[in-house]
């Protein structure tokens, strides 16, 4: 009887220690975190410098395509387009000269997705514009689209655009047709699902011999361990089997491919560069704009995984010595993705970036 009273004693003291340690950790975390701008939510694309001043004369059209599927498959969980993608793609092309219209397969209102935690000034000034928001509730069918009438098309992701993409012969034709013509075809994250079924006059597939970039089966499976049994295939392994060389960066972080008039990119941080690459494919030179706090730490973070925590720590201080923001809770969430992949010890390094981010910070502000 002592003896069981000893290990649940002891039991329990370990029980209490682990979760004081799990509350004290959860605080220094959150410790972390910057403070939440209570005006981002109210930003305006007519208070964005960038939007609106020295915008080239007028340079054509951009078709943006973004899914109609609100749910993935049977599962019964919601799903749409990823509102940042469309977002800031939208607003570099603007402010190269570009108009934008978008499209979806069934035109009309097209289902939204909104990460809170990724949303940033231009994703809240895109749902607060007049415009953009007439856009994306009346988008065109894409059987009343002429393909002749833009210079580029650029297909959004969205984990809808796994069902209704690959089989829609409006897309297909398009993509053909812009191949045909030499345009230039963008894709981001799962819009490159757009092309895995396109087939040219050839008899080969699209994607055949080229260097495509998309979500990967990592950053898939780590989100969703029963994606392959939702979806109808994983993005990754269809374009390798229609032949598709696929360029495979780091988890979560950019990466963009360009193969002749075909730009692609990897996942949501891949956007800004992709949209400017997609100008550069389309003969212009991107207006300068102010990099994203998001864009810096992204860097940041492949400068870690290649070269280690103290040229992570460099490229900090170097940031915020030229007052370009550097995002603590992009390396949070990094942590957050080491502890599933069972990274522990990266876990630990991204907490120490975010620390030495905010005492850098905060040595630059007194």
């Amino acid at each position: 009887m002592f003896r069981k009273y000893k290990i649940l004693k002891w039991f329990l003291t370990g029980l209490g220690i682990i979760i004081v340690f799990i509350v004290a950790l959860g605080l220094y975390i959150a410790s972390l975190l910057p403070e939440e701008n209570p005006n981002i939510k109210n930003s305006q694309a007519s208070d964005i410098t960038y939007i609106n001043e020295a915008i080239p004369s007028y340079r054509g059209k951009i078709l943006a395509v973004v899914t109609s599927t609100d749910t993935m498959g049977l599962s019964g969980k919601a799903t749409g387009f990823e509102l940042t993608e469309l977002a800031r793609a939208y607003y570099v092309f603007k402010a190269n000269g570009f108009d934008v219209d978008v499209a979806s397969p069934l035109g009309g209102e097209a289902p939204v997705v909104l990460d809170d935690d990724d949303m940033g000034r231009f994703d809240y000034a895109f749902l607060n514009d007049s415009i953009t928001k007439q856009k994306i509730k009346q988008t065109i069918a894409l059987e009343d689209v002429e393909s002749n009438a833009y210079k580029a098309i650029y297909f959004v992701g969205g984990k809808g655009a796994m069902f209704d993409f690959p089989d829609n012969k409006h897309i297909q034709r398009m993509v053909q047709d812009f191949q045909k013509a030499n345009k230039i075809i963008g894709a981001v994250c799962h819009g490159p699902a757009a092309l895995t079924k396109v087939i040219l006059d050839n008899g080969e597939p699209f994607v055949k011999y080229r260097t495509v970039s998309g979500f990967t089966n990592a950053e898939e499976l780590l989100l969703i361990p029963d994606a392959d049994s939702i979806f109808p295939f994983l993005l990754q392994d269809k374009l390798i089997a229609q032949g598709a060389v696929f360029n495979e960066g780091n988890m979560y972080l950019e990466k963009i491919s360009v193969d002749k008039n075909l730009v692609t990119g990897q996942n949501p941080w891949s956007v800004w560069a992709l949209a400017e690459n997609m100008i550069q494919q389309l003969g212009y030179t991107p207006k300068e704009r102010s990099v994203t706090a998001d864009e810096n730490t992204v860097k940041i973070l492949y400068t870690y995984e290649t070269q280690g925590i103290d040229k992570a720590k460099d490229l900090i201080k170097e940031c915020i010595q030229k007052k370009q923001n550097v995002s603590r809770s992009l390396f949070i969430d990094h942590g957050a993705i080491a502890v599933l992949t069972g990274k522990l010890s990266k876990f630990y390094d991204m907490l120490r970036l975010a620390a030495y981010t905010k005492e850098t910070q905060e040595h630059h502000t007194t």
